[in-house]
């Protein structure tokens, strides 16, 4: 049995695509996933899985969800050990003690062109980026609320993504290996 870690993009915010986390735990439970755990509103789920096939999975979940929600969420499964490389490979380890200026997009598939110059233009002066493989680490500590690199940075990487503060990756690992 796997352990995933489920991170849903573009649920509960701003009053769209709500999806109460109680209905998405006994949704999940209904097609067969076991120790299923929330945390926060904002679609972190980890749970356990006899699925080897992460793709097949997170399209299962989507599909489910769009049966009984209404709407259609993208959901990027991760594993245990990715979750622990993007920890360990952070490259802002200075801004761990302060984990709200701390961001991770995770992101579908590592860019193919990601358009860094651009994004490199667009942030403030206290921001700094750095994409590694599959996940952009951003740390802003004047917050992420007017960025003007955030509003960009999936459009100019070109690929699906989905950002957590650190505190929130921080939490999720522990979930992950508490149920590991």
């Amino acid at each position: 049995m796997k352990t995933y870690i489920a991170l849903f993009r573009g649920i509960n915010v701003g009053g769209n695509n709500l999806l109460p986390m109680k209905e998405l735990v006994v949704r999940l439970d209904n097609l067969g996933l076991q120790n299923v755990r929330t945390y926060i509103q904002s679609g972190n789920v980890v749970f356990q899985s006899w699925e080897m096939d992460a793709v097949r999975l997170s399209e299962q979940i989507s599909a489910a969800i769009q049966t009984d929600f209404g709407f259609k969420p993208y959901v990027l499964l991760l594993e245990l050990q990715d979750l622990e490389r993007v920890v360990a490979s952070n490259p802002f380890p200075q801004a761990v003690a302060e984990p709200a200026t701390l961001h991770a997009f995770f992101l579908s598939s590592a860019p193919g062109a990601p358009n860094l110059k651009a994004l490199e233009s667009l942030k403030s002066e206290n921001e700094q980026f750095e994409l590694r493989g599959d996940v952009f680490y951003l740390f802003a500590p004047d917050g992420i609320g007017r960025s003007k690199l955030v509003a960009n940075v999936e459009r100019l990487l070109g690929v699906p993504a989905t950002g957590r503060n650190w505190r929130t990756v921080e939490k999720i690992l522990v979930m992950a290996r508490e149920v590991n």
